[in-house]
């Protein structure tokens, strides 16, 4: 029986890119494996939003195919394939094929085109779902932000057919997710090339039956209207929490990014939210040593984070990506300051962060477990998203509460995780 097995790389839109994938391949009837060592055939989703991505990606081709079967076959797919399919094919001769971001009926009939009628199964192999699940409602971006690869990879935005989505979310809960996360590149322009909102798409999803919670990420700043804060307020399904790129504060930056917006209008969004919503969870990325950013902006950006207290903070080094503005602007600035920056601005979220946690501690909370290794359940709040946020460690958790909501005792605060215990009040 021929095995295929499927890597993903990146951001949870290629994830959700795969799990499409895995999807069309289970039901083709062709049979997927999470053991590389009896795959037969393997498919990588790679990624190449920055330096580090694409670094990734060369490093686990070139991993599998030093590790694969002699016969094995190796494909690369995703966004590295979309914009460098000639320099992979000319200069990895291990790729037995390439495809982009869009070839998922290409590469099922590759498949079938390579593969014996024997090697079919009749039997689906798609694995049941986890206690979440992404639901991608959008693709590619008409945004020009001056550091972003995004538009030339995946194109310009696309709302996918709301029946569409619908039908996914309904097959996730049927199989036992109970959070499904909504994610686009701006999943606040959802709708604007068709019809309807994000605030009809996320109304209609809450009333799908099932025991279930929805949270919505990567919210372009400009895209937070009061109507869509109003119904992540009212609307019980939705988790309170906003997942804002802003990625810096200081006009002259924010200028030079094409971000559209200005650091008044950032700090007028973080106001409403907090007037609005006072429980909501605030995580936002940042971005430090854009070219021209001088000492002043970085303390611009250090103020900014002390000053509103994220729940969640990410940060990137800048890294010219090929193409885009920013590559070619003056004052790139060193990779050692970069570094310093980083670490300053992590520091500082890291200790803001602890003085959060501990403030939840004897609290009671609702938590989704995601999993159970030897006996500690791994659960998370609706503050904390999976794969990006913190989770809460819980002791002496039984297997039956794998993929439940419970509610838990916070115990013990760290910088970014929590312990707790179950509470059965």
């Amino acid at each position: 029986m021929h095995k295929i097995a499927l890597v993903t790389l990146g951001c949870p839109k290629n994830q959700v890119d795969s799990d499409d994938l895995a999807y069309k391949i289970s039901s083709a009837g062709l049979v997927i494996t999470d053991n590389a060592e009896e795959a037969d055939t393997f498919i990588i989703n790679t990624c190449c939003f920055i330096d580090d991505a694409k670094k990734e990606s060369i490093e686990t081709i070139l991993d599998l195919s030093s590790h694969k079967k002699d016969d094995a076959r190796l494909i690369v797919m995703g966004c590295m394939g979309q914009k460098y399919r000639k320099d992979i094919e000319e200069d990895l001769p291990e790729v037995d094929r390439v495809f982009g971001v869009q070839d998922h009926d290409k590469v099922i009939n590759y498949l079938r085109s390579r593969i014996g009628s024997a090697d079919f199964s009749e039997v689906s192999t798609l694995k049941h779902a986890q206690s979440f699940e992404y639901v991608k409602i959008a693709d590619g971006c008409n945004r020009t932000c001056s550091f972003c690869v995004i538009p030339s990879i995946r194109g310009r935005f696309r709302s996918i057919e709301r029946d569409s989505i619908i039908e996914k979310a309904k097959r996730h809960i049927s199989t036992g997710a109970k959070e499904l996360i909504l994610i686009a590149q701006d999943i606040t322009g959802y709708g604007r090339d068709a019809t309807g909102s994000l605030r009809d798409l996320v109304n209609e999803i809450s009333q799908v039956n099932g025991d279930f919670r929805l949270r919505l990420l990567y919210l372009y700043p400009t895209g937070i209207t009061n109507e869509l804060i109003s119904t992540i307020r009212d609307n019980d399904r939705v988790c309170s929490y906003f997942d804002i790129p802003f990625q810096h504060i200081h006009n002259d930056i924010l200028k030079a990014m094409s971000r559209a917006y200005t650091s008044d209008q950032v700090r007028e969004i973080i106001y409403k939210i907090k007037k609005e919503i006072p429980n909501a969870a605030l995580r936002t990325t940042l971005i430090t040593g854009f070219p021209g950013e001088e000492n002043e902006h970085h303390e611009a950006l250090m103020n900014f984070v002390k000053e509103t207290e994220f729940d969640r903070l990410g940060v990137f080094k800048y890294s010219p990506q090929e193409d885009t503005a920013s590559a070619k602007m003056k004052g790139q600035v060193p990779d050692h300051i970069k570094d310093e920056r980083f670490d300053e601005i992590m520091s500082l979220q890291a200790g803001i962060s602890y003085e959060l946690n501990k403030k939840l501690k004897g609290e009671v909370f609702s938590a989704l477990v995601d999993d159970i290794d030897e006996g500690t359940g791994i659960a998370r709040l609706e503050s904390q998203a999976p794969e990006i946020d913190g989770a809460v460690m819980i002791d002496e958790c039984p297997e039956k509460l794998k993929g439940e909501f419970i509610n838990v005792r916070i115990n013990e605060a760290y910088e970014y995780d929590l312990k707790g215990e179950i509470a059965n009040e």
